[in-house]
């Protein structure tokens, strides 16, 4: 089984990559195929949807089927096939259809391991575990940054992907060959999604979890490049130099997070205050959009930090999840926080696409701000939750 994890993590590293390294393209992409930003927030946007839809159909087959048919046929169809789509597009199209497909492989990884901690882990760990396998995956985040952009600038962005669909392959066959299936759980009981959704509990959770997640992955996988190129002209180098200390932070913060619940004794009260700090930096960048370039790059790095409470959320909907459920519970909590990235990216580029005529910062001042009041709204619903540790 730690085989098996090790080899999930190592996969879960491309979904954060797969994610987030479009900001570093923005240049190459508009310049060679003329993808514009709101291509390529359509296109961000389509990866996170398509991924969020995919968590139904993958939370019955981690039930019925198990993590490891249901992860390795996946990524090897849609991670190595998309990023194999993606290395040869010659249209913004090409580029949205290749990060569907990518969503759809990588849609599994995450649940696959969140699933064997559910079921083979004490209830008490499940925070702790989760967070490490996010922060440890999320170094894919960092690869999407200043790495990323050293190779583009070395041996191009086609050879870049091509290279991707590869990895993805060889990493699907790797989660074939080593993942055990966790023992099926039997049980009288039977429940489908709709039966979650009657659990009023989660209700005061689930628009939360739809907000929390966007601010940091939006602004991290695709805004903050085009902000830092049109408010203060940086090159390629030097966004993937900021976007590098922006994941570097998310990763942080995620470790942060992790054990918060169980030294606090809390779970409701460490994800009300993060996300009430995050609301806030969010209301800071829009009032020093063009300041200081440090001064921003130091504003995403904090929304980047405090943004990273998704594995306590996800602990937190879980302690209201039946065990004979826990496949498909696990992938509703995370339909809503990768679907909310979705629908932002989708809401983000009509927004950048209405203010891009009125200023270099009106744009962006929109898209932090329309961020700000969705995770205030977030967190006043929140505030009717029940708490919970195990």
């Amino acid at each position: 089984m730690q085989a098996g994890l090790i080899i999930l993590c190592l996969a879960y590293v491309l979904s954060q990559f797969f994610r987030a390294f479009l900001a570093v393209l923005t240049t190459e992409l508009g310049r060679d195929i003329g993808a514009s930003p709101e291509d390529l927030a359509f296109a961000s946007g389509l990866w996170f949807l398509i991924f969020a839809a995919m968590q139904i159909p993958v939370g019955w087959a981690l039930d019925r089927i198990g993590p490891r048919k249901t992860a390795s046929v996946l990524l090897l169809l849609g991670g190595g096939g998309g990023a194999a789509l993606f290395a040869v597009a010659t249209t913004p199209i090409h580029v949205s259809v290749a990060m569907g497909l990518i969503g759809v492989g990588c849609s599994p990884v995450l649940m696959a391991s969140y699933f064997i901690f559910a079921r083979e882990f004490p209830p008490a760990k499940f925070a702790t575990l989760a967070a490490v396998m996010l922060g440890v995956g999320s170094i894919g985040n960092l690869v999407a940054s200043y790495p990323t952009a050293l190779a583009v600038e070395l041996m191009g962005w086609r050879a870049t992907l091509g290279g991707l669909a590869f990895v993805s392959t060889v990493v699907a066959m790797g989660i074939w060959v080593s993942v055990t299936d966790p023992k099926r759980v039997e049980t009288e009981h039977k429940g489908t999604v709709l039966s979650l959704l009657k659990n009023p509990a989660l209700w005061t959770i689930l628009p939360l979890m739809l907000v929390a997640y966007a601010p940091s992955a939006a602004l991290r996988g695709l805004w903050a490049g085009p902000y830092l190129r049109d408010v203060f002209g940086l090159s390629t180098t030097q966004i993937g130099q900021v976007t590098l200390i922006m994941g570097a932070a998310m990763i942080a913060g995620t470790f942060a997070y992790g054990p918060l619940d169980r030294i606090l004794k809390t779970r409701k009260w460490v994800i009300f205050g993060g996300n009430a700090l995050g609301a806030g930096a969010l209301a800071f960048l829009c009032l020093w959009i063009e300041d200081s370039v440090w001064f921003s790059a130091l504003l995403l790095a904090v929304i980047g930090f405090l943004g990273a409470s998704f594995p306590v959320i996800m602990a937190h909907g879980r302690a209201f999840i039946p065990a004979h459920l826990v496949g498909r519970g696990v992938t509703l909590l995370n339909l809503f926080g990768i679907g909310g990235v979705g629908l932002a990216q989708f809401a983000t580029g009509r927004i950048h696409a209405a203010n891009v005529n009125i200023s270099p910062t009106a744009p962006y001042t929109a898209i932090f701000a329309f961020f700000a009041v969705a995770l205030v709204f977030g967190c006043l619903i929140y505030l009717f939750s029940r708490d919970s540790v195990d």
